[in-house]
């Protein structure tokens, strides 16, 4: 059995009925070790994961242990919930969100999720960060630990081709990628570039194929001329979620730079002790057989600066070294080319306390300023995630003394009416779509020969089969030397004989223009871009199609204790 066994949700008045099914992530290609050993909190990976409330059955024992190691400076509450306050209302942000962020001002704790701002809201996981911060601040307000859930908007980032584009199935079920040519200074945080003109084209693209929806209106309010993306991601997300009250927080905000300084002028002062630190990590992980998910070296900084307009890396030079003088524990240098810009400790950190804003943490960084700036609980997060996490750790204990602990993100794969009808059609599972189109269009193939073909070669595999075991038992009589040439000629005619099947299989593709384009829908539905379909989907496909009805019953379906990945049929 793939599956193990399976959940259901009774449909409620109005909403579609969704069946759920897990998917152990070590079934999926291309899941990694190190995830797939967090998920089941392996010895070889608790050193790297203090806290593993994942793994705890005892939701409200851990969240109450958790809640009492936070340590949150009351006049930073006030000022962060101000902020919060401040940016969204400039959203439109609903009476809930207020709530919420009044609740967090009166002592509530936060679960934390983020994602980058992708254009029209990114892809489907972005929205399952959402849903699992709403669901978790859920439980753990139930269990006696008020919290409310917090999405982190990463602005600061600046891979610009990772955010201005977009997958939404066309009428034919293939994906069609949008892109904006938006932009700013090559380099410049996501935060500094603002739509113009070009953005309106793209979101009237995007409506004709989604359809007179919410979603579809949700776009053309969000995404305008004079938005960033940023703010635009902000505005669309603030009406996703407006019943669940999701407090949205964008990173680039100067005040918020501010108030994290002391973070920052630590990331410099302590500079040395942190890539030492780093380093140790980055050993200890690879010694225990994982990866490092960001390289460190011996010159890394934690921080960027802006110059120029562009996001720039700092760079460390040496210890104890003459500079202009005077002696310095190190030089800093910013940029890596001809022109960089060198600087002492000290004329770094005079330039961090008189604007932070000109400064923004690296993703090692990024989880320490998030949980200085709000009394995390837990962080929820996927794989890659969890992989910065394991070397993360050592910054937290550097700078705040405590590991926020991370909790794996709800993960699953939406499957439609149409794509069950295939399924069925051709006798396969959704895992058996998580492969190369090439290698679905052969099983399509090879599950829909002729009748006739098709029981000629089972009844060709009985009969191999069963000469193969009367040969080994005669075999193993006469002469036992000869039972290991008889299983390699087994294997061997075995082989010879999926290779003619494979062959039939092909004759039957080229003569069925049906099949390659139903094992196309499936792998563009399900597999698109040999990825799952929460990274290769935009989530505004799903919320036109099915409505806000299927946010909510996700929501309802969801269990923060199962890790698999989740297949649900709508």
């Amino acid at each position: 059995m793939l599956y193990k066994p399976a959940l259901y949700k009774q449909a409620m008045s109005g909403e579609p009925a969704v069946k759920a099914q897990c998917l152990p992530f070590a079934q999926i290609p291309h899941s990694t070790r190190l995830f797939t050993d967090f998920l089941a909190y392996s010895p070889s990976v608790q050193p790297f994961y203090p806290h593993s409330p994942h793994y705890s059955p005892h939701f409200s024992e851990w969240s109450k242990a958790e809640a009492s190691a936070l340590q949150y400076d009351p006049s930073r509450r006030e000022r962060v919930s101000k902020i919060l306050e401040r940016q969204n209302a400039s959203w439109d942000a609903s009476p809930q969100t207020f709530a919420n962020i009044n609740r967090l001002r009166q002592g509530a704790a936060a679960i934390v999720t983020g994602q980058q701002v992708g254009l029209f809201g990114g892809p489907m996981f972005a929205i399952y960060k959402a849903l699992t911060a709403v669901k978790l601040a859920e439980e753990a307000t139930a269990a006696g630990i008020d919290s409310v859930p917090v999405f982190w908007l990463a602005t600061s980032d600046h891979d610009l081709a990772e955010v201005n584009h977009v997958s939404l199935p066309g009428p034919d079920g293939l994906l069609r990628t949008l892109t904006t040519s938006s932009h700013g200074v090559a380099g410049a945080p996501v935060s500094d570039v603002r739509l113009g003109e070009e953005i309106l084209p793209v979101v009237e693209e995007a409506a004709s194929l989604l359809g007179d929806s919410d979603a579809s209106q949700f776009l053309r309010e969000s995404y305008r001329p004079g938005e960033t993306l940023g703010t635009a991601f902000a505005r669309f997300y603030a009406r996703l979620f407006s019943e669940w009250g999701v407090i949205l927080l964008d990173a680039s905000d100067a005040e918020l730079h501010r108030v994290a300084a002391p973070i920052y002028r630590a990331a410099i002062e302590r500079a040395e002790d942190l890539d030492t630190a780093l380093l140790t990590r980055g050993q200890a992980l690879e010694s225990a057989g994982y990866y490092q998910q960001v390289k460190v070296t011996a010159s890394s900084v934690l921080l960027f600066a802006m110059r120029e307009g562009a996001r720039t890396p700092i760079l460390r030079r040496g210890n104890g070294s003459k500079v202009n003088g005077s002696n310095d524990a190190a030089e800093f240098v910013i940029g890596n080319a001809s022109g960089a810009e060198r600087l002492s400790s000290a004329e770094l950190l005079d330039r961090i306390t008189s604007k932070p804003e000109n400064f923004s943490p690296n993703v090692l960084l990024r989880p320490v300023v998030q949980d200085y700036l709000l009394p995390t609980l837990v962080y929820a997060g996927g794989a890659a995630e969890a992989a910065y996490f394991a070397q993360a750790g050592a910054v937290y204990e550097a700078l705040l003394g405590r590991v926020t602990p991370i909790v794996p993100r709800f993960s699953a794969t939406l499957v439609e009416p149409k794509v069950q009808r295939w399924l069925r059609q051709y006798g396969i599972t959704v895992l058996d779509a998580f492969h190369r189109p090439e290698t679905l269009r052969q099983r399509l193939a090879s599950n829909t020969l002729p009748e006739g073909v098709q029981a000629a070669f089972d009844n060709a595999e009985q009969s191999v089969e069963a000469s193969i075991s009367h040969l080994h038992k005669a075999l193993a009589k006469l002469d036992p030397t000869l039972v290991g040439a008889s299983e390699t000629a087994s294997s061997k005619m075995r082989y010879q004989l999926d290779r003619l099947r494979q062959l039939a299989a092909a004759a039957e593709l080229r003569r069925s223009e049906v099949i390659s384009r139903h094992a196309e829908g499936l792998s563009q539905a399900l597999y698109p871009s040999g990825a799952l379909q929460e990274r290769g989907v935009a989530g505004i496909y799903f919320v036109a199609r099915h409505g806000m009805e299927l946010l909510r019953s996700i929501h309802d379906t969801m269990r923060t204790d199962c890790l698999d990945h989740q297949i649900l049929e709508l």
